[in-house]
C-alpha cells in the first residue's frame, strides 16, 4: 500500500514574520496606531497584504505580536535592595510603554476590548508581565521583612503601577525615571518597617546608574 502524502504545504517563512513585525512597529512609531495600514506594512516588509492576513487577522493582533516579540520576558530584579528593585521593576512598565507613541495604548486597548480573546492577549502582552515583575519584588520585600506584613499587597501593586499606566493610557505626560524613584520613596515611607534602613541599603547601591540616592528622605 502506498504511503500517504504527509506534506501540508510549504513551511512558513519566518523571515516574513520578522519583517512584518518590524515594519509594523516602525510604522507604529512613525504614524501612530490609528495611522497604521496593512497594505503599507506589507509593502515595507517586502510582501503582500494577503500574506500578512494569513498570519494575523487584524492590525491589533499584529501590533500585539510585534510588541511581545520585541519585549521578550520581563525578569524582576533581585539585588536585596528593596528601593532599588522596586524602582527598577516599575521601570519595566515604562520600558513597555516607551516603545509606543502616546496615542497608541488607548487606541489599541479600544480595538481589543471588542474581542474577548484579543483583550486577553493585550493583557497577557502589555499588562500582566511587568505588573507581575513588580509583584514578585513586593513579595520578596515582604518576605524579607522590609515591608509591613499587614500591607495590602494588591493595593500597593496598583499604587506603584498607576502612575505609569495612567500617563501611558491618556498620553498627557511622560514619566521619568526620577519620578518613578520618588514615587517608590513616597510609598515606602508609609509601608516600610524601617524606612531609614532601606535608604541606607539603597545608598550602598549608589553605583547603580538606575538609582539616584538624592530621592531619599532628608
Amino acid at each position: 500500500m502506498a504511503e500517504g502524502n504527509t506534506r501540508t504545504g510549504r513551511p512558513r517563512d519566518l523571515s516574513i514574520d520578522h519583517a512584518v513585525r518590524e515594519a509594523a512597529l516602525t510604522s507604529l512609531a512613525e504614524v501612530g496606531y490609528r495611522g497604521l495600514a496593512m497594505e503599507a506594512i506589507a509593502r515595507q516588509a517586502g510582501t503582500n497584504k494577503p500574506a500578512v492576513y494569513r498570519r494575523w487577522p487584524s492590525l491589533a493582533a499584529l501590533v500585539l505580536d510585534g510588541l511581545a516579540a520585541r519585549l521578550g520576558d520581563v525578569e524582576p530584579p533581585d539585588t536585596g535592595c528593596t528601593i532599588c528593585d522596586l524602582s527598577d521593576a516599575i521601570k519595566l512598565h515604562l520600558n513597555v510603554f516607551r516603545r509606543m507613541p502616546p496615542d497608541a495604548l488607548a487606541a489599541l486597548l479600544a480595538d481589543c476590548n471588542a474581542d474577548p480573546a484579543l483583550r486577553e492577549t493585550f493583557m497577557a502582552t502589555l499588562f500582566r508581565p511587568p505588573r507581575d515583575a513588580v509583584a514578585q519584588v513586593l513579595d520578596t520585600a515582604i518576605g524579607r521583612g522590609d515591608l509591613r506584613s499587614d500591607a495590602d499587597r494588591e493595593l500597593l501593586l496598583d499604587l506603584l503601577a498607576s502612575l505609569v499606566h495612567y500617563r501611558a493610557l491618556f498620553g498627557h505626560a511622560a514619566t521619568t525615571d526620577a519620578q518613578v524613584e520618588e514615587a517608590v520613596h513616597t510609598l515606602l515611607r508609609g509601608v516600610a518597617n524601617d524606612y531609614d534602613h532601606l535608604v541606607a541599603i539603597s545608598r550602598a547601591e549608589a553605583g547603580d546608574p538606575l538609582f539616584h540616592p538624592h530621592h531619599a528622605a532628608q
